[in-house]
């Protein structure tokens, strides 16, 4: 594993910077470029200090009853270079590589057995719900004293998809295939456009992730998932190729299992194409599985460390949330 990460607040406002100064020059001027601008670099927080927000809410929605429970096994917790324990709740990393020369593809994988569904959270960058809200996930992670962590779903790149986190409705905008945690340790890929967030909340929901394609129907790999498209907006149309790559398994029940694949370092990791990510997933005994936001942002955190190398550089590139396990 490689040292700690610290926080880099600058270097997320440097890579703004840069990142308004190319969209100034290479878009057209006027309104174009503004729209730009304020749409995918410009941050815009809608709520701030969520984790306040989110203990307001507990009233309302149903996420209150599970409120607590891994703070009861605190007295057990063992912690190791690779493997966590707490109560029922277990995480153990392993590094896999194959191939070699150029073609070297190196993964991390990460099972994990939870107590209760909820141990699974997430958390936003910077506390604050948004759009171009960004921070690493070693920082998010370390703020919410995250034992485990990788990278989400990058919401606030996009204003579609259904946000539900921790129990609470953030956004409502059903546009592409989702993936549902719910609380009693369902994990199910939906169709967002044939639902509503309180249809879900009020299902059981505990978490959404809204990304995708799914990789897996019924444990076979899922067809057509080379052609898919995320997004049509500016910078996101497509993910095809060998690329980085952040994946979600379901084993079986409250078992679960996070692959983050490095890649565009040959001869370190060239990255997998998605058909070659759900062979992984297969190979590992999922039956469903679910790819999330990757490239730069593929991130796997434990214990106070990057566990993978991202772009082979060792190097963070700032994400809008992250799936966690919180050290008791």
């Amino acid at each position: 594993m490689t040292p700690p990460q610290t926080k880099n607040r600058k270097g997320s406002r440097t890579r703004r910077a840069v990142v308004s100064a190319v969209l100034a020059v290479t878009l057209s001027a006027g309104g174009a470029a503004a729209w730009a601008l304020d749409r995918f670099v410009i941050p815009h927080a809608q709520i701030t200090n969520v984790s306040e927000y989110e203990a307001s809410q507990a009233g309302t929605t149903t996420n209150s009853s599970t409120e607590g429970t891994s703070a009861d096994t605190a007295a057990t917790a063992v912690v190791t270079d690779t493997s966590y324990t707490s109560g029922d709740t277990g995480v153990t990393i392993s590094t896999v590589t194959t191939g070699s020369g150029d073609d070297t593809v190196t993964y991390y994988v990460a099972d994990v057995v939870l107590d209760d569904a909820t141990t699974l959270k997430s958390a936003f960058a910077e506390d604050t719900y948004g759009e171009n809200i960004t921070e690493n996930t070693s920082a998010i992670a370390a703020d919410h004293n995250a034992i485990f962590a990788i990278n989400g779903d990058y919401y606030g790149f996009r204003d579609t998809g259904i946000v539900i986190r921790n129990g609470v409705v953030y956004r409502d905008e059903g546009a592409r295939q989702g993936l549902a945690f719910y609380k009693d340790g369902t994990v199910k890929v939906y169709d967002e456009t044939t639902t509503t967030a309180d249809e879900l909340v009020a299902d059981g929901v505990w978490n959404t992730l809204s990304f995708g394609p799914s990789l897996l129907d019924n444990g076979e790999i899922a067809s057509g998932i080379e052609d898919v498209e995320v997004d049509t907006n500016f910078g996101n149309h497509s993910i095809q190729g060998e690329q980085p790559r952040t994946a979600v398994g379901v084993i079986d029940s409250n078992h679960l299992v996070f692959v983050v694949v490095d890649g565009r370092s040959p001869g370190y990791s060239a990255g997998v194409t998605m058909t070659g990510l759900a062979q992984i997933m297969k190979d590992l005994g999922a039956t469903t599985a679910y790819n999330i936001d990757g490239g730069g942002s593929s991130t796997m955190y434990f214990n106070g460390s990057l566990v993978n190398n991202p772009l082979g550089e060792n190097k963070e590139r700032g994400t809008s949330d992250i799936l966690y396990i919180a050290q008791s």
